[in-house]
């Protein structure tokens, strides 16, 4: 059963708009990487400094290849200096209701 993945980015004030072109730019190869079903990129209505990307994985064993990987590139390092704390990932399981 696939998971849902949230990634919530809390950017330091007039960052997030660097941190919305740094993910255009990263979110293509996230979209091709194995297990990734969905990515979608969110702002926060009430606290615009906040990005969020809900994510949806075959599975949470792919996901954390996927974010090793990430480590291993570089890119949380790159977008560091953008963020105002360390990012918060959310495991999510559905269920009917």
């Amino acid at each position: 059963m696939s998971i849902i993945v949230t990634v919530e980015f809390p950017t330091q004030p007039g960052k997030t708009e660097d941190l919305k072109v740094a993910l255009k730019g990263a979110l293509p190869d996230t979209r091709n990487y194995d297990g990734c079903e969905q990515v979608i990129a969110t702002t926060d209505l009430d606290t615009p400094t906040t990005v969020t990307l809900i994510e949806k994985w075959a599975s949470r064993p792919q996901y954390e290849t996927y974010l090793q990987w990430r480590m291993d590139t570089g890119l949380l390092d790159a977008i560091g200096p953008l963020l105002a704390g360390p990012p918060v990932i959310k495991y999510l399981e559905e269920f009917d209701a």
